[in-house]
């Protein structure tokens, strides 16, 4: 997985173009060199050879044939001329005086520079030794071809040119090694700030990019955003303690005072406006309690006071005891509710928790589905993971919507006159996320289906 986010990364294709750039140039200055070396050394060689012919050319004009020929003879059984190559023949192509043994006549064949191999009976060395030699026609029409053995000047130029190509391709090869192990240390590092994120965005602001005490740029990103994370954390943790803490706080003198107006609603010296109007406050009161112990409730679970309590149900058994609970409520709106999928969806949980959840489900889509409609809740195991899923053939919602309906008091425009405190899905994802499960929205055309998908028994986080 890292090896192809690696080879797939935005750096490597950047270091790709560099060592191809790199790469081009020095291949550049390798050819050069290789030319360059290969071109002096042939150069030199072919200035003695032209020297040598000027020479043999003085020979032949001031002592005629039969003396270049007994100098060729001469320079033939010379040691210091070993490797020389003298080959004379007339007009007709006739050798007339050769280095040693007789020489093919298509030797002769043209003037100018050229390369051949030694023909091996004029050899007495194992192997064909490679000749580069110019051809003269002289005055009488008589052809002169003097050359050299070449052979270790063509084996030196060949290891240069194998140098070069060897060096070029290593350079290659360790440029690319070197690339993708830098790639992949880059790619390391940001796939743990992603996987941090995805983490944070999964299960909350607890979560650290981890270190690895290098002190290098990577680091010091990793404890910037660290930091920031810390801040961040502790705003949510003031502003969520604020809301707390006023939920908490403003709890008992309501309580106190709906006390009061409920023992002034059932006393004896009040009129039946006064009744009425106490009993209004007091229905008054009372959501605004059910609020603040929904604010409470939300915070107690998100502060995972209730994990311990975890144990494994059968989601088919909460499920089944809430629609039995809610059946009441759906006859006053003539709806149907009714109950679908196996019998037996095991899951790890707080079995209190997870009944609130499917209750609060349950309740949204009596309410806000069409009256008159139908609500399915269904359990299942879907991937090896059990699911419970509520659907009703209700509006829906706008899925650009989808994610807002979990936030604290957010209600859709058209379910403002509705009763609620848009507190029971913030509730709904608070226990979610308790039990490390997913929240999924469908559109059920018509109307909206929640599928809450619990982790599968035994790989659930503590």
């Amino acid at each position: 997985m890292l090896l192809a986010k690696t080879l797939t990364s935005s750096t490597f294709k950047l270091a790709l173009i560099a060592i191809g750039t790199f790469g081009a140039i020095v291949s550049a200055i390798f050819s050069y060199v290789y030319l360059s070396t290969s071109g002096y050394v042939r150069s030199r060689s072919d200035r003695a050879i032209m020297a040598e012919v000027a020479d043999l050319r003085d020979v032949y004009e001031r002592s005629g044939r039969e003396g270049l020929i007994g100098l060729i003879r001469q320079r033939t059984s010379d040691k210091v001329f070993a490797g020389h190559v003298y080959v004379l023949s007339d007009p007709a192509s006739a050798v007339l005086a050769a280095s040693a043994g007789e020489w093919p006549s298509r030797t002769m064949a043209a003037a100018g520079w050229s390369e051949f191999r030694v023909p091996a009976a004029a050899s007495e060395r194992t192997g064909r030794p490679l000749v580069r030699g110019m051809m003269d026609i002289l005055a009488g029409g008589d052809r002169l071809l003097v050359g050299r053995d070449i052979t270790d000047l063509d084996d030196f130029t060949g290891q240069i040119e194998t140098a070069v190509i060897f060096g070029v391709s290593l350079i290659f090869v360790l440029a690319g090694v070197a690339s993708i192990l830098v790639t992949r240390r880059t790619v390391g590092r940001i796939e743990q700030i992603n996987a941090t994120s995805r983490a944070i965005m999964a299960s909350g602001l607890d979560q650290r990019i981890p270190l690895r005490g290098t002190h290098d740029e990577w680091d010091r990103v990793a404890e910037n955003l660290n930091l920031m994370l810390d801040r961040i954390e502790i705003l949510m943790g003031e502003v969520k303690q604020v809301s707390d803490n006023l939920a908490h706080d403003l709890r008992t003198p309501l309580t106190r005072m709906r006390g009061r107006l409920e023992k002034a609603y059932h006393g004896q010296r009040l009129g039946e406006e006064a009744q009425t109007l106490i009993g209004d406050t007091i229905s008054d009161l009372d959501a605004v309690l059910r609020i603040f112990t929904s604010i409470t409730r939300i915070a107690q679970i998100e502060t995972q006071v209730r994990k311990q309590a975890f144990r494994s149900v059968n989601l088919v058994e909460i499920a089944r005891e809430v629609v039995e609970l809610y059946d009441a409520a759906a006859e006053q709106r003539h709806s149907c509710l009714t109950m679908a999928g196996n019998r037996q969806v095991l899951a790890i949980g707080d079995r209190d928790l997870i009944f609130d959840a499917i209750a609060n489900l349950v309740d949204n889509a009596i309410k806000h589905g069409r009256e008159g409609g139908k609500v399915v809740v269904a359990c299942e195991i879907m991937n090896g993971s059990p699911v419970v899923s509520i659907a009703d053939d209700g509006p829906g919602i706008p899925a650009d919507q989808y994610e807002q309906v979990f936030k604290r008091f957010y209600r859709l425009e058209q379910s403002r006159y509705t009763p609620g405190n848009g507190l029971g899905l913030s509730l709904v994802a608070a226990v979610a996320r308790l039990h490390g499960a997913r929240i999924d929205m469908f559109d059920n055309s018509p109307g909206l289906q929640f599928k809450l998908c619990f982790p599968a028994p035994g790989t659930q986080r503590q």
